[in-house]
């Protein structure tokens, strides 16, 4: 791993008197090449009043008006939403607020194996036939251009909320709202499908409120369903800056606050404590993937009816549902992980990967993708083939653009779509073995050898004395963390430690290196599934690592979580 290492200024302390922030936080936000006092409170603002005007997305007009006339004339409305965390809760934000409305309507989420992604012609002949009048995508239709003509075909008027790639052709939807359509002038574009919702929902309050149909109801707090958009963003790992960031830290606000049923017991069945603050890493390692769960291996519409329950009588059984979904979930991914790094492992060769296996759960191999990357930290795609077709996904890494690559071997895919970091993806099997070379050969064309070195950027020098409890509460200010704004990473140089192995919790599983800090007070540092490397800690350590407060039996203790170790020099 190639550590690189923050450019020292000496404007950073004076940064951080100036906005008030503890110094370490200040040379964080000077790594980060936030050099005066305006950058960063730019940064860190977190008013909601600071959110961009929603008028300003190209489609907004027109999107609010159609919304508008389906809730004033009680035409029913069904929104189709995906099957993954940010589809389901934009789905529930705006059914939640549409019937706040007094709306009519419905929701359709399709199901991952027997539907697949996206719009289908059969269930939108369905839909049509049970009086709808609207329909509203959320997180998908960008592409459906044929699907969206039968829609209009059939006497259905659709309006697509989506934040995928843009393809040449739009659909021939009566609004469309995407941020990275030409045009949008919209400032923060990567907002993921429950952000561009929510600015939705935002348009269509000021314009009903102007058109005085507030006066004979309660007009509804929005700040109330930012829950449901911090789900969404946090799950659907966009830049947690400009909109994003706002929308994140209120949200994570209402999810420890937990007012809604489902939410309170999505906590509990996750071992979330009462009161505990939600952290944009627990809504991605715990909360998230229990959501995800039920649309990965079956039927997504669970928690979508979880997120909406009214009572904890009928959100616990469905948050129990989607715990033990979850569960095996892990034990299908793992089976999965380890034939695929086996492939990975032959083909290490290629700067891109592509591997597949008869049987492969379409429902992990985006997570399985995800894995590989990190191992072997090139773009990998992962597919399940079952009766002749391969479903499957592709994650990249910073140097490789995902979406361009996959559209320049178009030639051998059903069907596509995706960004730059993240897609997904269906092919015949007999092409995957010419689809592999080309993708192999777009690969080796656009990344060099030093592309594929994982990076291990190091915000700030620090010596572990300066790792108060006061210094890592100080950093508190720059989160939410996450894709975008990722958890600081300190280093300190030529440290001494006293090393102890742990044993994983699964059996197989690499054990884990603890290293107690030659300081006062003591620290300590843990390094999950790093025990092999306890041979480097004979003399001085050059250590990188991610601090936290832990809150052991209620007293907070700073906590260091290892990210890479070398012999000093």
């Amino acid at each position: 791993m190639r550590w690189i290492l923050p450019e020292q200024g000496d404007g950073a302390a004076q940064l951080a008197a100036e906005l008030q922030l503890d110094v370490l936080a200040g040379r964080v936000l000077w790594a980060r090449g936030l050099r005066t006092a305006a950058e960063a409170s730019a940064f860190l603002s977190d008013r909601l009043a600071d959110l961009p005007d929603p008028f300003t997305m190209k489609g907004m007009p027109a999107a609010v008006e159609r919304v508008a006339r389906a809730v004033q004339h009680r035409e029913k409305v069904t929104l189709w939403g995906d099957y993954d965390v940010d589809g389901v809760s934009s789905t529930a934000l705006l059914s939640t607020f549409l019937r706040q409305l007094g709306a009519v309507v419905a929701t359709y989420i399709p199901h991952r194996l027997e539907e697949g992604y996206g719009l289908n012609a059969a269930a939108i002949e369905r839909i049509a036939g049970d009086g709808t009048r609207l329909l509203v995508t959320l997180d998908c239709g960008i592409t459906s251009h044929a699907e969206i003509a039968r829609a209009n075909a059939l006497g259905l008027e659709v309006v697509v909320v989506d934040h995928h790639a843009v393809p040449e052709t739009m659909p021939p939807a009566v609004a469309v709202l995407n941020p990275h359509q030409p045009g949008c002038n919209y400032p923060t574009r990567h907002l993921c499908a429950g952000g561009v919702t929510f600015n939705l929902c935002m348009g269509l309050r000021r314009h009903l409120r102007e058109r005085g149909f507030f006066q004979a109801r309660t007009e509804p707090n929005l700040r109330e369903y930012l829950d449901f958009v911090a789900l969404a963003t946090v799950a659907d790992v966009v830049p947690l800056t400009g909109a994003n960031r706002v929308l994140v830290k209120h949200g994570l606000r209402e999810l420890t606050a937990g007012m809604r049923p489902g939410v309170r017991a999505l906590k509990a069945v996750a071992g979330l404590e009462e009161g505990q603050a939600v952290t944009a890493g627990l809504v991605g390692f715990r909360l998230g993937p229990r959501i995800n769960a039920a649309g990965r291996l079956d039927d997504a519409s669970v928690g979508l009816r979880l997120l909406c329950a009214e009572t904890e009588a009928e959100a616990l059984p469905l948050a129990r549902e989607l715990d033990a979904a979850n569960a095996e979930r892990q034990s299908i991914e793992q089976e999965i992980l380890q034939q695929a790094l086996s492939q990975a492992e032959a083909k290490r060769a290629h700067r891109g990967l592509v591997l597949w296996g008869e049987g492969w759960h379409p429902g992990v191999v985006g997570i399985v993708a995800s894995r590989v990357v990190e191992r072997f930290h090139r773009p990998a795609i992962v597919l399940g083939v079952l009766e002749g077709t391969g479903k499957g996904s592709a994650r990249s890494i910073e140097a490789f653009h995902l979406y361009d690559a996959l559209k320049g071997c178009s030639g051998h895919l059903s069907r596509f779509g995706g960004h730059k970091h993240a897609a997904g993806l269906t092919i015949a099997a007999e092409h995957l073995p010419a689809f592999e070379q080309s993708f192999s050969a777009w690969a080796d064309a656009r990344l060099t050898d030093e592309d594929l070195v994982a990076r291990c950027r190091v915000d700030a020098l620090v010596s572990p004395g300066e790792l108060t409890q006061k210094a890592v509460e100080g950093l508190e200010a720059l989160a939410p963390f996450g894709h975008g704004n990722p958890t600081p990473v300190l280093a300190a140089r030529g440290v001494r430690a006293s090393p102890r192995v742990l044993a994983g919790k699964r059996p197989g599983a690499a054990g884990h290196l603890k290293l107690t800090l030659d300081a006062a007070p003591a620290v300590d540092v843990i390094g999950f599934g790093m025990a092999e490397r306890v041979a480097l800690t004979d003399g001085p350590l050059d250590l990188a690592f991610q601090a936290e407060l832990d809150h052991w039996r209620g007293t907070p203790r700073v906590s260091l979580k290892l990210k890479d170790l070398r012999a000093a020099g």
